[in-house]
């Protein structure tokens, strides 16, 4: 199974590994190290947007590990540069947090777009097939497309939502959801929220009644909150985290679409910057494809 994961991240980071390998392979490792060569190195992370803080960071480390390892020859770089890689993006691993009581609620936030709703059918489908009893509540009623989009999703995953009219309240959709889950003994609701974020003020307090509404069944009632974002973006996505941030506690990030982009290097600064577990990447358009975030997978898939 794992050979499998490394295959399918490996795929998915591909256009990534082809900004980073093209960029390197430019670069002639097999000579002495000097000044020269690391600033070959310092673009190549850049152009993969691994981002200015990290890749100084990046960089330091190689110099000063390099010295004091005694490494004569530029090849020897490459597995200071992988060693480095894993080192800061280890901290941001983290597993979905599932605590058996019943039911489990996983919240999804991110802005339209971003691979929210596909998200919420992918985990939906891989945790039927673990077992698990599932309901998914299509909480963003701001968007008719949403709910038949997450109609959809429950269809092929063959699980049950739970849906009201559009423009209906949010809350009221996610506590009907609960409370069919809680009376029929599901496992796992997963909410589907809405993503606008040109009125942050409404996002906050359409969010926070979503919480309140879900606590009234119980104060210790677990919630995973997770945060998609599109990997297209990059960097960019950073900014969009933190006014989720101020929403709402984020327990864990999801970065999508990271087979169509050549920026996969953005999740080292997301992970510097954020200080939120990275729980799934998505590499691909299969239900596979929303992978649990492996450090050492990630860095192998880019850099091997």
């Amino acid at each position: 199974m794992f050979k499998s994961m490394v295959d399918r991240i490996k795929k998915g980071l591909s256009k990534t590994k082809k900004q980073i390998s093209d960029s390197l392979s430019a670069i002639s490792f097999n000579r002495k190290i000097d000044e020269e060569l690391f600033d070959e190195i310092e673009i190549a992370l850049l152009k993969a947007d691994v981002g200015v803080e990290a890749t100084e960071e990046i960089i330091e480390f190689l110099k000063k590990e390099s010295k004091k390892r005694k490494i004569k020859d530029g090849e020897g770089l490459k597995g200071l540069l992988k060693e480095k890689l894993v080192e800061i993006l280890t901290p941001c691993s983290g597993e979905l947090q599932l605590k058996g009581e019943k039911p489990d609620v996983i919240l999804f936030l991110g802005i339209n777009g971003s691979g929210k709703t596909t998200t919420v059918g992918k985990l939906a489908a891989q945790l039927k097939k673990q077992g698990k009893s599932v309901v998914l509540a299509a909480a963003d009623t701001f968007r008719a497309a949403a709910i038949d989009q997450l109609q959809v999703w429950a269809d092929r995953a063959g699980v049950r939502i739970v849906k009201h009219q559009e423009g209906a309240d949010p809350a009221a959709v996610v506590y009907d959801a609960v409370n069919s889950a809680k009376s029929r003994g599901d496992d796992v609701v997963l909410v589907d929220t809405a993503g606008r974020l040109h009125t942050k003020e409404h996002l906050m307090k359409e969010l926070q009644k979503i919480k309140r509404t879900i606590k009234k069944f119980s104060e210790d009632q677990p919630v995973e909150t997770l945060l998609v974002l599109d990997g297209t973006i990059g960097q960019n996505s950073i900014n969009q985290a933190k006014t989720f941030k101020e929403a709402t506690d984020v327990s864990g990030i999801v970065i999508t679409k990271l087979d169509g982009t050549a920026k996969g290097g953005a999740l080292i600064p997301i992970c510097q910057k954020l200080q939120i577990p990275i729980k799934f990447i998505g590499v691909g358009e299969d239900i596979e494809d929303l992978q649990p975030f492996d450090p050492k997978a990630f860095v192998d898939a880019i850099l091997d």
